[in-house]
């Protein structure tokens, strides 16, 4: 068996107050995050499909059945920057906030890789499935849960690229096959398991991960509206009126020679940052500045372009 630390960075456990931020933060994200809060809480209860079945249609629906079925997979798939390693690393929080319950984050580390020795890869990853279903066991007590875990695969595709590509190596093939198992295994429990994998590169990931997916959620970039209410919120107390919000969305957009705009990174951790450097200590933040810092701000390359 191999050791937790190996495999795992430092859990994380909800409710936790920076988790919370750090998720009410993600704005212009509001439809994916009230799915995917929807999907998390009937997958850890499903007694509530029960109870809304019976309400509404007077009987369990022979729906309830292939809901339940599907494994507890989500993908986050879509280019670098738009929230989805941020909104897996946080609605956990959330979660444990309307259930009531203690929720352990496990983010598996690119040591589940190995080394490449023929065996290795495959030990790593079931190893990691090992102590998860553990843990999550031991959240059942007297047949009630009191907890959950949540697993995150981040980048996903450095662990489960397809297995159609014809110069993959056997020993990743082998770590695909244990990772599929994984999941279906938690599914066949029925442990309090959420399983996500992140990745840059969807097209890249194994269909047979793909099909097990309960969601495959697809992160963009935000469009105008997105940028705007993002920059409404980031921007709070500069007095900015509607019109100068608007004007920022505009110019961090898409021009004729990009065919792409900003990141909701790009406007969080690089453009606001930005004007606070830039002003202190001497000044407040002017608009006229913080709208010549966004026209001259280069949004991040999209993930496969190559370089202009």
């Amino acid at each position: 068996m191999i050791d937790g630390p190996e495999l795992f960075e430092p859990s994380r456990d909800f409710p936790d107050p920076i988790a919370a931020a750090r998720y009410d933060q993600l704005v212009g994200l509001d439809s994916v995050k009230g799915l995917l809060h929807k999907e998390a809480v009937l997958r850890l209860d499903p007694d509530r499909l029960t109870g809304w079945s019976l309400k509404h249609h007077g009987q369990e629906i022979a729906a309830l059945r292939f809901f339940r079925d599907r494994p507890p997979l989500f993908v986050f798939g879509g280019d670098v920057g738009t929230g989805k390693t941020q909104l897996a690393e946080t609605f956990g929080d959330r979660v444990a906030t309307e259930m009531a319950l203690k929720i352990a984050m496990r983010k598996l580390t690119l040591n589940a890789r190995g080394s490449g020795r023929v065996g290795e890869m495959t030990s790593l990853i079931s190893s990691a499935f090992t102590e998860v279903e553990r843990d999550a066991r031991s959240r059942i007590r007297g047949g009630k849960r009191t907890g959950a875990v949540i697993l995150l695969v981040d980048e996903a595709d450095a662990l489960a690229q397809s297995r159609d590509l014809q110069q993959m190596h056997h020993e990743d093939r082998a770590g695909v096959n244990a990772l599929i198992r994984g999941v279906d295994h938690v599914a066949q429990e029925g442990l309090p398991v959420l399983v996500v994998a992140c990745t840059n590169r969807l097209e890249a990931l194994d269909p047979a991960l793909l099909r097990r997916a309960a969601q495959t959620f697809v992160f963009a970039r935000p469009d105008t509206d997105q940028r705007a209410a993002v920059l409404t919120v980031a921007l709070d107390g500069l007095g900015l009126s509607k019109a100068q919000i608007e004007q920022l969305a505009k110019v961090t957009g898409e021009t004729k020679g990009r065919t792409y705009g900003t990141t909701y990174s790009d406007l969080t951790q690089r453009l606001v940052p930005l004007a606070v450097l830039d002003a202190f200590p001497d000044r407040g933040i002017a608009f006229e500045e913080l709208l010549a810092q966004a026209r001259e701000l280069v949004p991040t390359r999209p993930f496969n372009a190559s370089a202009s």
